[in-house]
């Protein structure tokens, strides 16, 4: 199945940038959503799993382009926390989302546990939706430990505060093609493109 135009529902650039980048390599066109004149309008992602935010998002951008979308929802997933921020990592610290306010706020709720208490994932649920009902999606998760101080420029989000398990950076301080090598977005996707060449036969 060669997909000749897949257009990402999210208007995140650092997300998007990543699918391009992680998707590249599979001969797909990722187009944003932007790009292909979508109104710009937010959809309220009121879903409790990371599984029904993407399913939202998709769903309603392929009816308004009638075009195969993908889209993905993600956050960290921390054990201590009972699995918060989970899906509502991007508004952890109230709205409008702030990096720095969220990062703030999860450091003061994880600062009196251990490193090794510190446990946590990054989840990413990738779904894409056709214009003729057929759904696929996929998942990926990463997991690692939360820092107490931020290192790294690059990234975004919580980046600068997750070292992923086998590594001594956290996301921040890899580089772009280190982190999409194992991150929770790229296990996803992989985990999506599997179940798109399965559903070839």
């Amino acid at each position: 199945m060669k997909l000749k135009e897949l257009i990402v529902a999210s208007q995140n650039k650092h997300k998007i940038d990543e699918i391009k980048e992680i998707l590249k390599p599979l001969g797909f066109s990722v187009i944003s959503r932007d790009e292909a004149g979508i109104p710009d309008f937010e959809i309220e992602e009121n879903g409790e799993t990371f599984e029904e935010n993407s399913l939202l998002k998709a769903k309603v951008i392929c009816e308004h382009c009638n075009k195969p979308v993908i889209a993905d929802d993600s956050g960290l997933s921390v054990d201590a926390l009972d699995g918060a921020p989970g899906v509502y990592s991007a508004r952890f610290a109230g709205v409008p989302s702030n990096d720095r306010k969220n990062n703030e706020k999860l450091v003061s709720l994880v600062c009196n546990l251990d490193y090794e208490e510190r446990k946590c994932a990054f989840v990413s649920v990738v779904t894409i939706v056709f214009p003729d009902g057929r759904i696929f999606s996929g998942r990926g998760e990463c997991s690692g430990h939360l820092l107490l101080d931020e290192r790294g420029s690059g990234g975004f989000g919580y980046d600068p505060l997750f070292v992923p398990d086998g590594f001594d950076k956290t996301f921040a301080e890899l580089s772009g093609e280190e982190k999409n090598s194992i991150s929770h977005r790229k296990k996803a996707l992989d985990d999506l493109k599997e179940k798109l060449r399965i559903s070839m036969f």
